[in-house]
């Protein structure tokens, strides 16, 4: 998981220079639509990073010697904010389909136009907020939990914990 989390955190740092630069650059001539969406995306963005770090710090500092509690403490930490950077990174969805909008769009579009970018920034925006209150570890047997969530991120965390639990059962047993 190091190695996600590090090149992540890269790339993510590289990708929030550039929007900001894009950001102060440009404040005083973009387009309004796109400063509020670029604003929203890197400030997610920057949580995101700061969870990642978080992330990497606990990996560091997992140490399975510890006290149980201790051990699992950070495991669950862990798969939490896990979640968080999947619920945090959902919200940006309803940004994505108004970065682009401009005056001139709003004011010589269609009734076709506005009727699909409505359905389609009220569907994502719907969908955003549901999965942010719906994306827990409770929900971890659905099938679109497991669609969405599994992955190279997900899976050694469950793993970790599993193979925790299993450790903690023999040393009982023994």
């Amino acid at each position: 998981m190091k190695p996600l989390k590090i090149f992540i955190i890269f790339f993510g740092i590289l990708w929030v220079v550039f929007v900001d630069v894009l950001i102060v650059n440009f404040f005083h001539i973009a387009n309004p639509f796109f400063l509020i969406s670029a604003v929203i995306h890197v400030l997610l963005t920057k949580l995101a990073i700061g969870i990642y770090l978080y992330q990497l710090i606990l990996i560091y500092l997992v140490d399975i010697s510890e006290p149980v509690l201790a051990t699992q403490d950070k495991l669950a930490s862990l798969k939490s904010s896990t979640l968080w950077v999947a619920r945090l990174s959902f919200l940006q969805l309803p940004i994505w389909t108004i970065f682009y909008w401009n005056k001139s769009m709003l004011e010589n579009g269609n009734l076709w136009l506005y009727a699909t970018q409505f359905i389609v920034t009220i569907s994502l925006t719907m969908l955003a907020i549901w999965l942010f209150f719906n994306i827990n570890y409770e929900n971890r047997d659905k099938k679109w939990f497991r669609h969405i969530i599994s992955g190279i991120e997900w899976n050694p965390v469950i793993k970790s914990i599993e193979l925790y639990k299993e450790i903690e059962e023999f040393k009982h047993e023994s």
